[in-house]
């Protein structure tokens, strides 16, 4: 009759359901975030080892919440080795399509940096809420909920970063 459990999280079975029900989402986030698909899969596979050794702490309301800041957190940390890594690519990239035409490659490089700088330049709370709607296709509750924010702040981000990406396109043309 013992209910140390009374979290919920701790059970296996609710953590696996837990997981299956949030991985993808977190995933996603962090990709966004990171623009690194293997970085989001190492974050969202630490985020939530973090859950689970801390699950005794964490009541079961409050696991997403707990969930995506500690992602938030780790993302925090890595996104400076990030950038280094991104420079180097882009700096690298291109040296084994020899036999394509090499106006298109210029062109199509020149684009790539110019899109990257145009995302690079909005705020990091802009550039995530705007992926997560446009790509993933979460609604504003959703993304609310993701970012420990209001909806009118997702509204307010979007927006900023529609009108910041519109003003680099038209210098891009």
């Amino acid at each position: 009759m013992e209910e140390n459990n009374s979290d919920g999280i701790c059970e296996e079975l609710i953590f696996s359901g837990f997981f299956k029900a949030n991985v993808k989402s977190l995933r996603n986030y962090l990709y966004f975030k990171f623009g690194n698909e293997e970085k989001a899969n190492d974050v969202t596979q630490d985020s939530f080892i973090k859950l689970w050794e801390n699950c005794k702490k964490v009541p079961l309301e409050k696991a997403k919440s707990y969930l995506y800041t500690i992602a938030n957190n780790a993302s925090l940390n890595e996104i400076a080795h990030q950038k280094v890594v991104l420079k180097y690519a882009q700096n690298n990239a291109g040296n084994d399509k020899t036999n394509l035409n090499p106006e298109f490659l210029i062109e199509e490089e020149q684009f790539k940096q110019k899109l990257e700088k145009a995302i690079e330049k909005l705020t990091e709370g802009q550039r995530t809420a705007f992926l997560l709607h446009r790509i993933e296709g979460k609604k504003y509750h959703e993304i609310a909920i993701m970012l420990d924010i209001s909806v009118k702040a997702v509204e307010k981000r979007i927006h900023g970063a529609l009108v910041s990406l519109r003003a680099e396109i038209e210098q891009i043309k």
